[in-house]
């Protein structure tokens, strides 16, 4: 019994029959080269003699994938998808938000190419390419972003310099908004409560320091500093209330 295709698989064969495709189609030849870069398939099909097949598709640009990783990452469920290997749903839903076709949408995105003579379009063996091309996005889901311009491997990077430098919240985050903030985006807060340590005599400098050379008028002069420290503390003394002398 064939396994059911996922979802995006499905899609892609329902937009490539919408412009002419049938698929599944009766193919012609063996697909023995299949190679997905940005826009274009290049395969090679040998029925006794060897065919070159293109297949054309329109990829995006820098400023419109730019617009489809901001919009993915900011959603962190679906960077988690599509490191996982799948596709998920909604990532659909972001390029039609972005007004851009993540599946063919016209026959005017695709150009059908093969080297055989027969006139019609697609020929057998484009029909036998695009099956194949069908059943290698049905097991890589990458293979239909790749022809929009984006591989795996640079589109989770981009993901993930998004997620770790611009760290943008979803709608649903919950934090204010910097405009309801300002009033008090400077504030310092509260202030801290006060530590409480043991009680050090503001004149306790003067005990460490080592004796002067020289006195003032007789007096020790670390003596007569002391008033002042107890002053500056506004500790009543002596010198605070006049009865102090420097001699």
């Amino acid at each position: 019994m064939t396994e059911p295709l996922p979802w995006w698989a499905t899609r892609f064969a329902r937009a490539l029959t919408a412009i002419g495709v049938l698929l599944p189609a009766k193919g012609q030849g063996h697909v023995v080269s299949l190679t997905v870069g940005a826009g274009r398939v290049d395969a090679e099909v040998q029925d006794g003699r060897s065919h070159q097949v293109r297949i054309g598709l329109t990829a995006f640009g820098k400023a419109e994938w730019a617009a489809i990783t901001h919009a993915v990452a900011a959603k962190a469920s679906l960077t988690v998808q599509l490191l996982g290997g799948e596709l998920p749903r909604d990532v659909e839903e972001i390029f039609k938000a972005a007004r851009l076709p993540l599946f063919p949408s016209s026959a005017r995105e695709v150009s059908l190419d093969c080297t055989c003579p027969a006139a019609e379009v697609p020929c057998g063996h484009l029909n036998a390419v695009c099956s194949a091309l069908l059943a290698r996005a049905g097991e890589d889901p990458f293979t239909i972003l790749a022809l929009r311009g984006r591989t795996r491997e640079a589109l989770l990077e981009e993901l993930k310099n998004r997620l770790i430098h611009a760290e943008p919240l979803h709608p649903d985050d919950g934090s204010p908004a910097l405009t309801e903030v300002m009033d008090t985006f400077f504030d310092g807060g509260p202030a801290p409560a006060p530590l409480h340590a043991p009680a050090t005599p503001v004149d306790a400098l003067l005990d460490q320091a080592p004796p002067f050379a020289i006195t003032a008028g007789g007096e020790d002069v670390a003596e007569l500093l002391r008033p002042v420290y107890r002053a500056l503390a506004g500790e009543r003394s002596s010198w605070s209330d006049g009865t102090g002398s420097a001699g």
